[in-house]
């Protein structure tokens, strides 16, 4: 607690002071251009990843970065969406995944978290559909390698439960929005975006410029669907967000 006082502390004497003109204009309303849905892991910091300022992105953060399908579920995140869908205009949404991630973990030994840890179990069935495309079709693959393809099928999973709300549909349709899909790597820094047409996660600079993968580093290829309305970042989005990430690994 004494260093978040420290922090905050820090924040008024120094940010503040520097940063007048922005907060000005921020306490007259706020025009975030991303929704952000990333996981609770402390790890994982959607504004230091990509460097955004405040006011810039609009985030929702839970346990395994889940989307409960549309009617499901009476929680926050069906009404965070459509408010930000809806009352903030806002045009791209990002569903960020990132390794070693714990819910998946929990995804993998679901009879023993019941007993255990009853909400996270009951938490988890939104993304039932997760587990069961992997222990289907990646049946092959050793314990490391399935939680790496649960992480990045999860994100797939969340963009489909998405698509089940009727303000995403419609502006899907008229194609007023863009939803990603992302995998952070909490040991490196490293951020990958889903690439529908290789079906492979590769970093959003590559994706973009149709290079091949920066730092010579094989992307994690998936066996899954093409997803309609599934549009790519704008490039000037794409290399300041790829700058972020970069600037964590030096």
């Amino acid at each position: 607690m004494k260093k978040l006082i420290s922090g905050l502390r820090q924040f008024q004497s120094t940010y503040v002071p520097s940063h007048q003109a922005m907060l000005k204009e921020l306490a007259q309303g706020q025009h975030p251009r991303v929704l952000f849905i990333a996981c609770s892991d402390s790890r994982v910091d959607p504004a230091l990843i990509t460097q955004a300022e405040i006011g810039e992105i609009f985030v929702i953060r839970n346990a395994g970065n889940i989307v409960p399908p549309y009617e499901s579920t009476n929680g926050g995140e069906g009404a965070t969406i459509e408010y930000a869908v809806h009352a903030l205009d806002i045009k791209q949404i990002i569903v960020c995944g990132h390794t070693n991630c714990g819910a998946m973990k929990g995804l993998l030994q679901l009879g023993k978290l019941q007993e255990e840890m009853p909400l996270v179990y009951n938490w988890l069935k939104h993304t039932e559909a997760t587990r069961r495309l992997v222990n289907e079709n990646y049946s092959h693959l050793d314990k490391a390698e399935t939680l790496d393809v649960l992480v990045g099928e999860n994100v797939l999973t969340q963009i489909d439960n998405l698509r089940t709300y009727p303000v995403i549909r419609s502006k899907l349709h008229r194609g007023d929005l863009s939803i990603h899909a992302w995998i952070y790597n909490i040991e490196n820094g490293e951020l990958l975006a889903y690439d529908a047409e290789r079906h492979a996660y590769v970093p959003p600079y590559s994706a973009i410029n149709q290079k091949p993968v920066i730092g010579g580093g094989e992307p994690l290829d998936l066996q899954s669907h093409h997803l309609p309305g599934f549009s790519r970042l704008s490039r000037s989005q794409a290399e300041r967000i790829y700058r972020g990430s970069q600037s964590l690994q030096t």
